[in-house]
């Protein structure tokens, strides 16, 4: 079905279910959300489950494609819709469902936007783990579809080992729940891990429960340097075995320290970011556990600020340069030096630039590559980049391409090689979205 004639066709029954202004149809107006590569033909603005239910109900009846969003803090992975007939905001969807501080859960909207949630749990001297970019325009609906996380995962793990439970509207129109509100739920099958990087495609999330933890008396972070990548994972290797359990242990490359600081200091300098949390004796014990490769304690509002920048790495490196590759790669704690080694190769080989940061002690990097100052690089550069590092990176290197050039999305494959468990993942799609309602042609099915 042509988006050219949804809009008037199908507008008004969307203005019946949502209220006049919360339907938005005029194409100026909705050029500016074409962050996805294509034109809604109109959006919505649901303020309750019932409304999110309504849409997807005639969306299922008519075939229409619908596309959730929050704050659009990142560009989605995967493929690129056909089309978008119907783009669903869920920034209404606020409601606190429960909030019992003294066992440490909360249930709420998955409008709701991180740093709303942050700021409320704070009266009570308690904080929810999830740190992603922009925290200020990342909804908890658009943090668990993405599955992304910051710094913070290294210390209080991802969001599938705190969010205990899920509420969701199938693309049929169906209200389901996955999980609970308390963290020792009844056994069955982890509805709520399956929606966490679903982008989308199986469900509407409407609401979210979380475990939350008692927030720290006071942190400090440490910071060593070093003038080579694998000196700074041998510090990693030293502070893995040592007694110490910091809340995050970061890796920061010397153009990601370019790209977040500008004006630093040009060098060629690698860090180890370490933040630890607790009494004074025991922010001593750090400092003599550390040694003398720290240069650097940072407390306070300088240290909130420092993290902040670690955390917005994605959106600082989309302004900076806009035509880059955006790589999530996953990988064992082992191979975190020799992957760097090939990425530095594959960057030089193909006149690129690359910054990366990471969360080194889990096994995860974040890597921004665009074209270094004195090339010309053309789409076939960037396909070259993905195929590269694929070929040559570890067997056991999970990649996904977060973020591409426009016109080379439809020539990079986001997720690489087919997965083995496709037929099981197509079934899981046909179960809860049997017409392909949402977010269709997203991933492979």
């Amino acid at each position: 079905m042509s988006t050219v004639t949804t809009t008037p066709r199908f507008a008004p029954v969307f203005r019946a279910i949502c209220g006049e202004k919360y339907v938005m149809e005029d194409p100026a107006e909705l050029q500016a959300w074409n962050v996805l590569g294509v034109d809604p033909a109109l959006a919505v603005t649901p303020a309750s489950v019932d409304e999110v239910t309504n849409i997807l109900r005639f969306a299922n009846q008519h075939g229409l494609s619908v596309v959730p969003a929050g704050g659009f803090t990142q560009q989605q992975a995967g493929n690129l819709p056909q089309q978008i007939d119907v783009l669903l905001f869920t920034t209404r969807l606020t409601a606190v469902e429960h909030y019992d501080a003294g066992d440490l859960t909360v249930g709420i909207g998955a409008g709701c936007t991180v740093a709303q949630l942050s700021a409320m749990v704070a009266k009570n001297g308690l904080f929810f783990a999830g740190d992603p970019a922009q925290p200020e325009r990342c909804t908890i609906g658009g943090l668990l579809a993405t599955g992304l996380y910051g710094p913070l995962r290294h210390g209080y793990g991802g969001l599938r080992d705190y969010c205990i439970g899920v509420r969701f509207v199938t693309g049929d129109g169906r209200k389901a729940k996955g999980g609970g509100r308390v963290v020792k739920n009844v056994a069955g099958y982890d509805m709520m891990k399956l929606f966490i990087g679903s982008q989308g495609t199986l469900g509407v999330i409407t609401s979210a429960s979380f475990k939350l933890f008692p927030a720290p008396r006071q942190t400090r972070t440490f910071v060593a340097v070093f003038s080579s990548a694998a000196e700074a994972i041998e510090f990693r290797n030293r502070v893995l075995h040592s007694p110490l359990d910091p809340v995050c242990l970061e890796l920061v490359s010397p153009e990601a320290h370019k790209l977040l600081v500008p004006g630093s200091p040009a060098g060629a300098w690698w860090s180890i970011c370490l933040r630890a949390a607790g009494s004074d004796a025991v922010l001593a014990r750090y400092r003599t556990e550390l040694g003398s490769a720290v240069v650097r304690e940072i407390d306070g509002a300088n240290e909130r600020g420092f993290w902040r920048a670690l955390g917005d790495f994605s959106p600082i490196a989309a302004e900076r340069h806009p035509r880059s590759l955006l790589i999530s790669m996953t990988l064992p704690v082992r191979d975190v030096q020799p992957v760097l080694s090939e990425l530095a190769a594959v960057a030089e080989s193909n006149r690129f630039a690359f910054a990366a940061i990471g969360r080194v002690g889990i096994g995860h990097l974040l890597v921004g590559l665009w074209q270094a100052p004195d090339a010309e690089v053309s789409m076939v550069s960037f396909v070259n980049v993905v195929s590269a590092l694929r070929n040559r990176s570890p067997h056991d290197v999970s990649m996904a391409v977060l973020r591409c050039p426009s016109e080379t999305r439809h020539h990079i494959s986001a997720w690489g090689p087919m997965p083995t468990d496709l037929e099981s993942m197509r079934a899981v799609k046909m179960a809860l979205d049997p017409k392909d309602v949402l977010n269709r042609g997203r991933f492979l099915f």
